[in-house]
């Protein structure tokens, strides 16, 4: 009997009832997702996720009426492999570059339509950046001017991956997950752990995010559309 597939495990962090069911009524008629848990405070869903594991956390920027931006760097710590969407009613370029600077891995609005924030959570889940392409290009702006290297330690940095490294950036900037890379490069998992270590060593890196804004900044991988 072939198994079920996987659903999407969230948890939803916002101080208003009203908007928490609204939000999960509207993500649970997506079979493909499910509303594990539901806090109202960061306390309370930083005791959640010491119980339980996630897949995607959204949480809401506008926390109690204050910017929950700061919160993002301890929550992004506490959740571990959990990916996070910030929801917010600000059109503000900036708070979403910051938001993705802190640790979210995209942005939503709240005035968009249901379809759009569905397809968010599933392109976060597979590792992509969600963000208008206005704050995307800012973002990019941003990493490529700060602290900006000469030319040439930059590139060398960038000469010294090799060509199989590159195809790896590639796909993750497409958002595979590692068995999905290996699949689609015919090598093992293991030898694409192996190729995102010297990957972050050489370009000086952290994670898969930090990855995929230094690809797109510097033409590693084109920017999705």
């Amino acid at each position: 009997m072939k198994a079920a597939p996987k659903k999407i495990h969230l948890l939803i962090i916002d101080d208003q009832l009203v908007v928490r069911e609204g939000l999960r009524m509207l993500i649970e008629n997506h079979p493909g997702i499910k509303v594990a848990a539901m806090a109202s405070t960061g306390t309370e869903a930083l005791e959640m996720i010491g119980r339980e594991k996630f897949d995607l956390v959204i949480l809401n920027l506008e926390l109690g009426g204050q910017s929950a931006l700061s919160f993002i760097p301890q929550l992004r710590e506490a959740a571990n492999t959990a990916r996070i969407l910030a929801l917010t009613g600000l059109r503000d370029s900036d708070i979403h570059q910051k938001a993705v600077q802190l640790g979210a891995m995209g942005v939503v609005l709240k005035d968009e339509a249901a379809d759009r924030l569905i397809k968010a959570i599933e392109k976060i889940y597979l590792g992509e950046v969600w963000l208008e392409r206005a704050a995307l290009g800012t973002l990019l702006w941003h990493m490529s001017s700060r602290d900006k290297e000469p030319l040439d330690p930059q590139m060398k940095k960038i000469s010294s991956l090799t060509e199989r490294e590159k195809q790896v950036i590639v796909l993750i900037a497409e958002g595979l997950k590692n068995k999905q890379i290996a699949a689609r490069l015919f090598i093992s998992q293991t030898t694409v752990t192996h190729h995102l270590s010297s990957i972050y060593s050489k370009l000086g890196v952290s994670d898969r995010l930090e990855l995929v804004v230094y690809a797109f900044a510097n033409k590693l991988a084109q920017m999705p559309q």
